[in-house]
């Protein structure tokens, strides 16, 4: 991801460092890099929380993000900050350098999961995720303003319970389809589609897409097989990026009666993210249930 961090030091000086520590009937400020994280927070958090998302906008390449002034101001004031890690927004670590903050709580989600950089980073796919993140989110709340420890712990549960009808659409959906092949153009979907215990092909092209690198002509020509001989079920492709050779792909999918699925690295705006979830999942099961190859 681009991100301009060259002044960021300068200007958190030049505005008299950390701001002064809040009262405590002010809410606790918590920023998430991604809307998603700032959505379990304010679940997790209610009304005693105030949540900045930095990545909010479904329509943007979230890998061509560009720091502004107002997120060091935001980072400045957070008590709470919760990030991806696993390199997927390493922009996050250097704002947090050059805003750094004695006390302030950083929950990176790569870290929970036991992720690291070269692991696939889309770990909120992982439908064991954010039990973990609301969990963090909790203990941490409490450790701020452990006068209302029991109400955050209550509200992580209340999280927790509300991703069953998530989980068992996981479950009817591996039960119905366990198995069958399926392709993406990135590994956005990659996690989601290992709980569902579809088989994912073309993983090698997948990660040359994500990493801005051409894949080879072998993999191309593998991946194009796959769909034109109709060896997959689904294909997937991310609705945040741009690029000619996976528009060409999903043109073939299209030619070839090959269902596509577009999937994103973003909450859409008014979604909670287990209704963003949701709706994914119900576009693949009716993926799933098309013609079989």
């Amino acid at each position: 991801m681009k991100i301009v961090v060259g002044c960021l030091a300068a200007l958190f000086v030049a505005w008299g460092g950390i701001p002064p520590a809040h009262s405590t009937v002010d809410k606790i400020a918590i920023v998430a890099a991604e809307n998603f994280y700032g959505d379990v927070a304010q679940q997790v958090g209610g009304n005693r929380v105030s949540v900045t998302s930095i990545l909010h906008n479904p329509d943007q390449d979230p890998h061509l993000f560009e720091t502004s002034p107002s997120s060091v101001r935001e980072l400045v004031a957070a008590r709470v900050v919760i990030y991806n890690g696993a390199d997927y927004d390493p922009w996050m670590e250097k704002l947090l350098e050059a805003t750094s903050k004695p006390g302030r709580i950083a929950i990176i989600v790569a870290d929970l999961m036991r992720k690291k950089a070269g692991d696939n980073p889309h770990l909120w796919y992982d439908p064991m995720t954010m039990p973990a993140v609301a969990n963090a989110l909790a203990n941490s709340l409490s450790a701020i303003d452990p006068a209302h420890a029991d109400d955050y712990a209550t509200r992580a549960k209340t999280f927790i319970a509300s991703l069953r009808p998530l989980n068992n659409k996981i479950a009817g959906i591996r039960t119905m389809y366990n198995g069958q092949p399926v392709t993406a153009t990135e590994p956005v979907f990659g996690y989601m589609a290992a709980a569902l215990h579809l088989t994912m092909l073309n993983q090698r092209f997948q990660l040359a897409i994500m990493n801005n690198t051409e894949p080879s002509a072998r993999d191309i020509a593998a991946f194009e097989e796959d769909i034109e001989k109709r060896k997959v079920r689904v294909l997937f492709f991310n609705k945040q990026t741009s690029d000619t050779l996976v528009r060409y792909l999903i043109d073939l999918a299209h030619a070839s009666k090959i269902p596509v699925v577009g999937v994103t690295e973003t909450c859409p705006a008014g979604k909670s993210y287990q209704d963003w979830m949701l709706d994914e999942l119900d576009q693949t099961e009716n993926a799933l249930a098309g013609p079989a190859s």
